[in-house]
């Protein structure tokens, strides 16, 4: 295990569960159909749970560009990290996705509507408006980097020594995501991560999946560049208040 490695094995469960609850939610005929947001919101944090766990004894568990590019704004991270950590997210991204496909290949087949099949994979707007929906994924993000900058340790005694909680260390982040999206996901499905809709909506474009629309490249750049505006704002205001 290596940190390229754990960034790759964390995005993909991150996707396999995140991008599962989705289905599980949207596509026809599946247990949890229409259970609703609530369910997208609790399986997408737990999910962020599950790739921490994994990734974060080896790289950090980032699993984000963002928090890649934020944290090496404010010096916590070496830039000379931050592409290969990038190449690992989507190459994690693009597994988990494909899985998910394979998970639920009978009930995509049986979906009829292709944009619940698209959900899927990546965001969407609830209204479409680029600049709106640009200025959501920024702010959901801006949310995410500030806060995990404020992250803490427990710590013991005067000398304030460090007290590892083990795998109980990810729950932070885990509520941190369930509250954006329940609180700001709304207009937008709080991509918050390129690697996040990137790498799913590649997989989306290139699986032979049957009543398939487009994959919405046109929007594609939104939750690229909000969540990158997003991690940046938050950082640089974090080095203002230092």
């Amino acid at each position: 295990m290596s940190a390229f490695t754990a960034e790759v094995i964390g995005t993909m469960f991150l996707i396999l569960l995140g991008g599962g609850v989705v289905a599980n939610v949207v596509l026809k005929g599946t247990k949890g159909n229409n259970s609703g947001w609530m369910v997208i919101t609790t399986g997408w944090a737990l999910s962020v749970f599950a790739g921490v766990v994994i990734a974060g004894p080896y790289s950090g568990a980032h699993l984000n560009p963002a928090v890649s590019i934020g944290l090496a704004i404010v010096g916590k991270f070496s830039w000379s990290l931050v592409a290969p950590y990038i190449a690992a997210q989507m190459l994690g991204a693009i597994l988990g996705a494909f899985l998910v496909w394979l998970l639920y290949k009978p009930h995509f087949d049986s979906t009829e509507d292709p944009l619940a099949q698209l959900a899927v994979f990546s965001t969407g707007p609830a209204i479409r408006h680029p600049v709106s929906n640009l200025f959501s994924e920024a702010v959901g993000t801006f949310v995410l980097i500030y806060v995990i900058l404020y992250i803490t340790t427990p710590e013991m005694g005067d000398q304030k020594t460090p007290i590892g909680m083990g795998s109980l260390g990810a729950l932070p982040v885990t509520f941190l995501v369930w509250a954006i999206g329940l609180s700001l996901g709304g207009t937008t499905g709080y991509a918050i991560n390129p690697a996040r809709d990137l790498g799913p909506r590649i997989v989306h474009a290139l699986l032979p999946i049957k009543n398939k629309c487009h994959s919405d490249w046109r929007y594609a750049w939104v939750p690229i560049l909000g969540p990158i505006a997003g991690a940046t704002a938050a950082a640089l205001l974090y080095l203002l208040l230092q």
